[in-house]
């Protein structure tokens, strides 16, 4: 993945249509690279969560395209690549997995990021209902290796139609469920990094089967 951080690394450098369209041919290259592989992630995911089914790389991969519609940030490309893999590709309702590559701040993770109202109410409720099937998926040593803690966007107080007085109503108020383990610049370079993205989307798959049990339960 050297030659995907490099292209990045110029990317951000050179933020513009004219630089992009000169050098498309590069980024064609390292898209083939990331679709590569999305799609032996997706093999080795299948193995240990077949859940997934086999969706397409290329309905996975996101584009490198920004919407600047209604941001202040008019630069038109992102600086970053990246993959989010469960049964219907990036635009999945589904708890999933995710890699990116971003120079200086690639990471591998998963979940539930920004789930849609009625899903975030389903994964909610399942935790209400059963906090400790939950709290230990979270809490096992081997994924607090990889995942010290939740993605942290949470609610001031209580969501709607939960008590405040419930012990783990902390945990209702995170408005996303998920995770992510920052991955070095040294590591995305390496042979290792396969392995390493592999290892722990393994740890993320109890927790992902949680979720998605949910969604099936109260959807």
């Amino acid at each position: 993945m050297q030659e995907v951080l490099n292209f990045l690394s110029e990317l951000k450098e050179n933020n513009n249509k004219e630089w992009f369209d000169q050098n498309r041919d590069w980024y064609q290259e390292c898209r083939k690279k990331v679709l590569f592989l999305t799609e032996l992630l997706i093999q080795e995911i299948g193995k240990f969560d077949d859940e997934i089914g086999t969706p397409d790389a290329k309905n996975c991969v996101f584009r490198i395209f920004r919407d600047v519609r209604f941001s202040n940030d008019k630069t038109p490309y992102k600086t970053n690549m990246g993959s989010y893999i469960a049964q219907g590709g990036r635009k999945s309702v589904r708890a999933g997995y995710y890699f990116h590559i971003e120079p200086g701040g690639s990471f591998v993770g998963g979940g539930a990021y920004s789930p849609q109202a009625d899903a975030l109410k389903a994964y909610r409720t399942e935790i209400y209902d059963h906090p400790q099937e939950f709290k230990q998926l979270i809490s096992t040593k081997s994924f607090l290796k990889i995942y010290p803690e939740m993605y942290d966007d949470k609610l001031k107080t209580a969501p709607k139609g939960f008590p405040k007085d419930f012990p783990d109503i902390d945990l209702l108020k995170y408005k996303s469920f998920a995770f992510v383990s920052p991955i070095g610049d040294s590591v995305v370079k390496s042979e290792g990094y396969v392995e390493k993205i592999i290892t722990a989307m393994k740890e993320l798959y109890p927790v992902n089967r949680y979720l998605n049990s949910a969604l099936d339960k109260w959807l």
